[in-house]
């Protein structure tokens, strides 16, 4: 499943908090740990989308990171980070099971552009656009159409839209949305997706276009087309 759970696994006190803000205001949910015994926890319990792991960790360092959760049929895309730039890391790295690698120093637009280009390379579409009927998402610049009219959405909104759009006519349960929209932490999320459910419908409808988000009784929402 694609956007929007990652995890950023890096113990420098200003790198990781740094990469989890900038993460976030790409409308990532992003949980951040400090060292690999918590990454290999967390990755274990928690359906992540991507990892971000810095090799040299405290406890386990990033090869054995991504070896335990391979072992562990772990399959989510792993981005390495590190300052050891030498072939032989490189290499040792990705025969670990990673499946990129940056090093240290690096733009952050270099790092988002990773992560797109693993997500899609996981996910049903190639194309960094996302469509369904009339409405248009580009996960590049993440600007929303409905036909020729531009819709503003937040940051929750928008990664409420881009995570229905990615699994059209599925039906999401609230616990579904809430682990891959909102962070791991986050409580008794059922009013609030509610509510952002409904700020979505708004902003998608305002045009007067006819309603794509359905309610499912029970069980959650799903994108589907208008039944005739």
């Amino acid at each position: 499943m694609e956007p929007m759970r990652i995890l950023v696994v890096e113990d420098d006190p200003r790198l990781g908090p740094s990469l989890k803000k900038g993460l976030e205001a790409s409308h990532y949910a992003v949980d951040l740990v400090a060292d690999g015994e918590d990454a290999v926890a967390m990755a274990l319990a928690v359906d992540y989308d991507l990892i971000i792991l810095d090799l040299l960790l405290p406890r386990l360092n990033g090869f054995d990171v991504c070896r335990q959760l391979r072992d562990q049929r772990r399959t989510m895309p792993i981005l390495l980070l590190t300052a050891l730039g030498e072939v032989d890391h490189r290499v040792q790295g990705l025969d670990s099971g990673a499946d990129d690698y940056l090093t240290k120093p690096f733009a952050f637009r270099e790092l988002e552009a990773r992560v797109r280009a693993l997500l899609r390379r996981e996910g049903p579409s190639k194309s960094p656009e996302l469509r369904f009927m009339d409405v248009v998402l580009d996960t590049r610049t993440h600007e929303v159409r409905r036909g020729t009219r531009r819709i503003q959405l937040s940051s929750k909104e928008y990664a409420l839209l881009d995570l229905l759009m990615r699994h059209p006519r599925q039906v999401l349960s609230r616990a579904t949305i809430a682990d891959h929209v909102w962070d791991y932490d986050t409580d008794n999320m059922s009013n609030v997706i509610d509510v952002y459910i409904r700020y979505l419908r708004r902003k998608l409808c305002e045009g007067g276009e006819v309603d794509i988000i359905h309610t499912v009784r029970g069980s959650g929402y799903m994108l589907r087309e208008p039944l005739e």
